[in-house]
């Protein structure tokens, strides 16, 4: 599906589809999101290495 692959969250395209919940988008496209675990930790990931850590105080 087009929105997923755009990186539109399930409730947004649960909305959009007129699903009366995000459960039901959820069980009918799951099969989509393979892989959508992955990304998000590899960008949480790089994220993490591209913020300086805070400076602690003495």
């Amino acid at each position: 599906m087009l929105t997923i692959e755009m990186g539109f969250a399930p409730l947004e395209i649960a909305d959009r589809l007129g699903h009366e919940s995000v459960k039901t988008t959820l069980d009918t496209y799951s099969h989509l999101y393979p892989n959508k675990d992955q990304q998000l930790a590899d960008q949480l990931n790089q994220f993490r290495r591209a913020v300086p850590p805070a400076e602690e105080n003495p």
